[in-house]
C-alpha cells in the first residue's frame, strides 16, 4: 500500500497512534503510566548528588533528578518540565529549560528572539511567516520558533497556535501556588500525532483502524527480537538492564559484499527499528563483518538517517572489539513494556 496514512485508536484501552508509509510501521506512540515527556511541574529541591552535578526534587509524580544545579539550594521551589521516561526505579528526569511546542509554534521563554526553520530557505515565505509572528508575539518576552511545518500554511491558522501557546505560557509562568503541583500535562498519542506528522497523510480515527490497516500485525513484528531487513538480512534487537544490543547477520547472502549490504541496510533502518519498539539509552551494534575501510561510509549513512528522526541521538564510536555505540534519548517507553 503506497503513500501515508495517520491511524488513530487505542490498544488494550491505550490511546494509540501509528504512521504508515508505503505499508510499513515508520512510526508508533502508545500511551504510557509514567508522566509524559512535556509535562510541566513546580517541584521542590531536595538534596544534591555531589558526584553527578545534579539534585533530586519533589514532584507530584514522585522523585525527580535536575541535573546543571548550579546556585540551587533545598527547598527551593521551581519549575521543571519532564525530558524523557526514567528507567525503572530511577528519578524522572527534568530541565529548568520550558518548551511549550505545538504543530507550528514552539514557545521558548528562557530564550529570547524569534527564530524560523532553516528548512525554509523562500525569503519570501520567510518573510511571510516573521510577520505574522510579530503580529502576535512581537510583544512578549518569550522566544519564538516557528516549525518547518508553516511552510505554506494559512497565516491565521498559525497565529492561532502561536497564541495557544504563548497563553499556555503565560498560565504556567504567572501560577501563583506553592507547593508540588502539575502545571502542564504532556501530550497524549494522538496530539502527538497531529504535532509531529506533518506531511500530508490520510487521516483514519473511526475505532478498529488498527486491525483494518495491519498496525497489529506489525505490532507483532516490533514485540519480536528479530527485524527484516532488506536483502535477506535482518537484526536481532535485544534489550538488557544495561544496554539494548543489536546483532547484524547477512541471513543466507554469502557473496564478499553481504557485510557491508546488511550494515548499511542497519544504518537505514536502525531508526525506525528503535523508534518504533521505542527503545533508547545506550545501543550497542554488533555488526556484520566488513573491512575497516568501509566504516566511514557506514557512519555517513547511519548519520543521515538519524538527521530526520525525532529523537536525538549520539554517535559514539567504535569500540576496540569492533562494535558501534550509541546514545540515544529515552523518549518513550518501550513497547514491549506496555503491549501483552
Amino acid at each position: 500500500m503506497k503513500g501515508r496514512s495517520i491511524i488513530l485508536d487505542h490498544l488494550n484501552e491505550r490511546e494509540a497512534a501509528a504512521l504508515i508509509v508505503d505499508g510499513v510501521l515508520e512510526d508508533f506512540y502508545i500511551e504510557s503510566d509514567a508522566p509524559a515527556p512535556g509535562t510541566i511541574y513546580r517541584a521542590r529541591a531536595d538534596r544534591p548528588v555531589k558526584g553527578q552535578g545534579g539534585m533530586f526534587l519533589t514532584s507530584p509524580d514522585g522523585p525527580a533528578f535536575l541535573r546543571q544545579v548550579k546556585g540551587l539550594a533545598p527547598g527551593q521551589m521551581m519549575l521543571v518540565q519532564v525530558t524523557g521516561y526514567a528507567e525503572p526505579g530511577k528519578a524522572i528526569p527534568v530541565t529548568q529549560k520550558l518548551l511549550f511546542k505545538s504543530r507550528y509554534a514552539i514557545v521558548t521563554p528562557d530564550a529570547p528572539g524569534l527564530n524560523i526553520s532553516r528548512s525554509i530557505r523562500d525569503e519570501d515565505e520567510r518573510d511571510r511567516l516573521l510577520e505574522v509572528a510579530h503580529d502576535i508575539a512581537g510583544e512578549l518576552p518569550y522566544g519564538l520558533i516557528l516549525r518547518s511545518a508553516c511552510a505554506g500554511v494559512d497565516p491565521d491558522d498559525i497565529a492561532d497556535d502561536i497564541q495557544t501557546m504563548c497563553n499556555l505560557a503565560t498560565q504556567v509562568l504567572d501560577d501563583p501556588g506553592e507547593g508540588p503541583e502539575v502545571l502542564s500535562e504532556g501530550d497524549g498519542p494522538h496530539l502527538l500525532a497531529w504535532r509531529d506528522w506533518v506531511e500530508p497523510a490520510t487521516i483514519e480515527s473511526t475505532p478498529g483502524g488498527f486491525e483494518r490497516h495491519a498496525v497489529l500485525d506489525a505490532l507483532d513484528v516490533v514485540q519480536d527480537i528479530q527485524e527484516p531487513l532488506s536483502g535477506g538480512a535482518f537484526l536481532f534487537v535485544e534489550p538488557t538492564r544495561a544496554f539494548v544490543a543489536v546483532d547484524v547477520n547477512t541471513g543466507q547472502d554469502t557473496s564478499l559484499a553481504a557485510g557491508i549490504k546488511a550494515n548499511m541496510a542497519c544504518a537505514k533502518a536502525l531508526p525506525r527499528v528503535l523508534r518504533v519498539r521505542g527503545l533508547g539509552g545506550q545501543i550497542v551494534l554488533d555488526l556484520a563483518p566488513m573491512p575497516k575501510k568501509d566504516r566511514r561510509a557506514f557512519e555517513a549513512t547511519l548519520r543521515a538517517s538519524l538527521k530526520s528522526d525525532g529523537e536525538e541521538t549520539i554517535m559514539v564510536g567504535w569500540t576496540n572489539l569492533g562494535h558501534f555505540e550509541l546514545q540515544r534519548k529515552r523518549g518513550r517507553t518501550p513497547v514491549q513494556e506496555l503491549l501483552p
